[in-house]
């Protein structure tokens, strides 16, 4: 029980401190450029499309790098300003506590973190589960861009996310050709399967607005799973010492 505790306290304060930094980092980087996306989207007749973020970020990051510019003309929305600022910056600290309940709790059963070090490798490979392997084949989505069926995308990015975690494990705790094979052919699987495509990719948003929101999120992702490592190594040290 006292170890349940711990990961959980661990969690929530690593969580709090990555959501709030997660928040400046989006408005100092993505949101300036999906407000810009926003202004091509208001400017195009409607259409019956649904324009959700990339679910990972939904993707870990996922719901947090991206799906503050949805909408939906039907339901509630946050007003612009402090309210939405507010409520971008709750479900950032909500969606850390989440991954970082995940990372110390998967970190557990290899014998714990030891410290920073060891926090940010495996923030590194959160990073590479939850964003790098799902954003090959679905990458950050901005307002007015076509995607696929919502329901088809999250369940790629879960399948993808969760044959890349059990390959990583499978590289790295298992010593044996027959399991290096295994790990190897289960992250390579969903990109052979292929993510699901739009029936079109006709968009107004420039190419080069895109391509600085996918380079600015994966930075901004990567920064997130370094620092939710690292705090998690830190704190899991301080408060919660690995048993001899």
């Amino acid at each position: 029980m006292s170890l349940f505790r711990n990961i959980v306290f661990v969690s929530a304060l690593v969580g709090l401190l990555t959501g709030l930094a997660l928040t400046g980092m989006q408005y100092a980087s993505t949101v300036p450029l999906i407000l810009k996306a926003e202004t091509f989207e208001s400017a195009e007749p409607p259409k019956p499309h649904e324009h959700a973020a990339t679910p990972a970020h939904d993707h870990g990051v996922g719901a947090a790098q991206a799906h503050s510019h949805e909408h939906d003309e039907e339901g509630w929305a946050p007003a612009d300003g402090f309210e939405r600022s507010a409520f971008t910056a709750l479900a950032n600290i909500v969606t850390a506590i989440g991954f970082a309940i995940l990372l110390v709790t998967a970190s557990e059963f290899a014998g714990g973190l030891k410290g920073w070090r060891q926090g940010v490798f495996w923030g590194l490979a959160g990073f590479v589960v939850f964003t790098l392997a799902p954003g090959l084949g679905l990458p950050p989505e901005l307002p007015a861009m076509p995607a696929a069926e919502l329901n088809i995308r999250q369940a790629w990015w879960l399948g993808t996310a969760l044959a890349t975690g059990i390959g990583l494990a499978l590289l790295v705790f298992k010593k044996s050709l027959f399991f290096a094979i295994l790990g190897v052919v289960l992250i390579v699987a969903p990109h052979i399967i292929g993510a699901p495509k739009p029936d079109s990719f006709e968009t107004a948003i420039p190419e080069a607005l895109h391509h600085d929101f996918v380079v600015a999120a994966v930075i901004m992702s990567l920064i997130f799973w370094a620092l939710l490592g690292g705090l998690a190594g830190y704190f899991r040290a301080r408060f919660a010492p690995v048993a001899a």
